[in-house]
């Protein structure tokens, strides 16, 4: 969880491996185009989609997208820092993603090959805190795992709340439909019970969505975790507030909650995302 000074750093890069054949001016001027699209509309809004490119062999497909806690000038100064990042660390790549703490930018030119054997909902970047010297705080984590689950969807694609001492935060991306959405981040829960076993805190980041988690012994408090009183907020725009953070779970509850989230799941049954 980043404080407002951390919202601009790099987290993780993820370029293409598929590059540009010869000169890339036309790539150049297309990806400046869309980043000219994309900047100004980062003050008011926490996604956004646009294509730019005359040259239809040059075109570049993109969007941004800002944690559903930022505020909208918090957006824009993350969003900004995104064109010369992407610039140095993924030139000449026909696709790329540049993560930051704050928000995140996907491009991809008409020539990127699209692996359909990938899934959506592939890792793509992980990282596991520390351990604890004990495990007894998974079950806090998991119950925290569970509210947010629910959460994700009742915010609009976003969440960020507290049980006991774990504070957990999901996000997906901005039109993923609320089914899509519920199993990216259950994927994204399950990978992180598998790959942080023991960590005191973790990130996992699939390609449509992205779970963090943080326990705090003693008790802090969230907002001092993300340096942000708003950080209720969902990007849907209901507040949170009041409600995800206050939600204390009996065992049985708990339980409950977790058969109704895999209840949803199975009735969404098998559609596809509207990506």
């Amino acid at each position: 969880f980043s404080k407002a000074s951390d919202y601009n750093n790099l987290v993780y890069k993820n370029c293409s491996s598929q590059t540009l054949a010869g000169s890339n001016e036309s790539h150049s001027k297309s990806l400046h185009s869309l980043f000219q699209e994309l900047v100004p509309q980062s003050s008011k809004s926490k996604f956004f989609k646009a294509t730019a490119g005359d040259d239809p062999s040059a075109a570049v497909s993109g969007f941004f997208q800002c944690r559903g806690d930022l505020s909208n000038k918090d957006c824009f100064d993350c969003v900004n820092t995104l064109p010369d990042l992407s610039n140095s660390l993924c030139n000449k790549a026909v696709a790329g993603r540049i993560q930051l703490h704050g928000c995140y930018f996907y491009y991809e030119t008409d020539e990127f090959i699209v692996d359909d054997e990938t899934s959506k909902h592939d890792l793509i970047h992980k990282v596991c805190g520390q351990k604890a010297k004990d495990s007894s705080f998974e079950g806090q984590r998991d119950k925290a795992f569970e509210t947010m689950e629910s959460g994700v969807i009742d915010g609009k694609g976003f969440y960020s709340g507290d049980y006991e001492s774990v504070h957990a935060m999901a996000q997906c991306e901005g039109d993923l439909i609320d089914c899509d959405c519920g199993e990216c981040v259950s994927n994204a829960v399950q990978i992180a019970q598998e790959e942080c076993v023991g960590s005191v805190s973790g990130q996992i980041y699939l390609d449509r969505c992205f779970i963090s988690y943080s326990y705090f012994p003693h008790g802090s408090g969230p907002s001092g975790a993300s340096g942000n009183s708003d950080n209720k907020k969902s990007s849907g725009g209901d507040s949170n507030t009041g409600k995800t953070v206050a939600i204390v779970l009996g065992g049985v509850a708990a339980l409950a909650l977790g058969f109704i989230f895999l209840s949803f799941l199975r009735s969404c049954g098998d559609k596809d995302s509207i990506w």
